[in-house]
């Protein structure tokens, strides 16, 4: 059987933008993902690749069911390694892809936001595009409880100590970096903990170019 036009487009183009999607337990948001991902950088020449820690509940299983129909899913099933700067570092050196994208698979990042991102980064006018819930137009209101809020608050403030550029929202999850760029720090990475874009600018050898796009945290 003959592919369908739409199918066999999707198999000449290369992809210009990965989106790497870290999950555990994640199997009730796939499908709502990938659904708002095709919504969001229609026209544009994507991929994303779930990257699952084994997860009990079957994701891995439902990526690859929709990755059959749709050869831009990719699923990373990952044995015996576990976190999520790891797992953003692996899926991003999975792709051939130029840009890539890291987003929470919770729907808490807006991804509406891409093609922005992606516009930004294409012109040359940042080495990293980070949405950011701090700057102006931007929303934390996704944040829940006091705890989770203070130690969000206490962490910025870390993080805005050490960093070698300003930065609003660094402990935000949700960035774009041209590919090449992460490959040459990928060695550099700790790979350890949830927070890889502080990681990422702090294993740069000289400052990195950051631009923050503003976006509503949703709720969970």
């Amino acid at each position: 059987m003959n592919a369908s036009p739409q199918v066999s487009t999707i198999l000449l183009r290369a992809p210009e933008l990965c989106v790497v999607i870290p999950c555990f337990n994640e199997r009730e948001n796939v499908a709502l993902m990938v659904e708002r991902l095709d919504a969001a950088l229609a026209g544009l020449s994507w991929e994303a690749i779930f990257v699952d820690d084994d997860s009990p509940d079957g994701t891995a299983a439902l990526v690859r069911e929709i990755g059959r129909r749709d050869p831009r899913i990719r699923c990373l099933r990952r044995i015996g390694r576990k976190g999520l700067a790891s797992a953003v570092i692996e899926g991003a050196l999975a792709t051939e892809a130029p840009y890539v994208a890291v987003i929470d698979a919770d729907h808490q990042h807006d991804e509406s936001k891409l093609p922005e991102m992606l516009a930004i980064l294409q012109a040359g006018l940042a080495d990293v595009v980070v949405g950011s819930r701090h700057v102006t137009g931007g929303d934390a209101g996704g944040l829940e409880g006091p705890w989770r809020k203070g130690l969000s608050a206490l962490g910025i403030r870390l993080a805005r100590f050490v960093l070698p550029v300003p930065l609003q929202d660094p402990m935000s999850g949700f960035f774009m970096i041209r590919q090449p760029l992460f490959e040459r720090l990928a060695p550099r990475l700790t790979g350890s903990g949830f927070k890889i874009l502080v990681d990422l600018l702090l294993s740069a050898p000289e400052p990195l170019r950051v631009k923050e796009i503003p976006y509503e945290f949703r709720n969970r």
